[in-house]
Formats: structure tokens, C-alpha cells, sequence
């Protein structure tokens, strides 16, 4: 299996989502691990910033006199 940096042991083939919102995969040639969530790349970046919130992996995009309004996104990255 694979020993992961908690010292945690997986199986050959398993798939597990860290605390800081990772995929993780181990395989035979070791652990693989990509992010599970996008970011924001184009929005009013004068206007809007963008928060995450690492209970849904997720980022909102708001304005920054006013968390409760949202700031329209064109496009993402993953």
C-alpha cells in the first residue's frame, strides 16, 4: 500500500479527498494527488475577491464592500 504524510497506510487502487481539499490516489508507483476544486481566473479582480471555503472546496466570488453580493465569474481553472 501507500504511507501518506499522516502516516496513514491505503491500498493499492484506493481514493481518498484530504482536510485541504485534495484528490489522492495510490497506486503502485506511489500517491498520486490533484485539487478537487476550480478557481476563479476571470472576474472584476478591482471590484471582487475571491473567498474559499474549505468545508465545500469550493471558492465564492464576492464583492469586497459586500461579502453578501456575488461577482459574476467568466471563467474558471482547475
Amino acid at each position: 500500500g501507500c504511507l501518506d504524510e499522516e502516516g496513514k497506510v491505503h491500498e493499492f487502487g484506493s481514493s481518498w479527498k484530504t482536510e485541504d481539499c485534495n484528490n489522492c490516489y495510490c497506486s503502485a508507483t506511489g500517491i498520486d494527488c490533484c485539487n478537487s476544486y476550480i478557481t476563479p481566473a476571470d472576474y472584476d479582480e478591482e471590484k471582487c475577491e475571491s473567498i474559499f471555503n474549505k468545508e465545500t472546496c469550493s471558492y465564492k466570488v464576492v464583492e469586497k464592500d459586500d461579502h453578501s453580493k456575488e461577482c459574476p465569474v467568466h471563467g474558471w481553472v482547475g
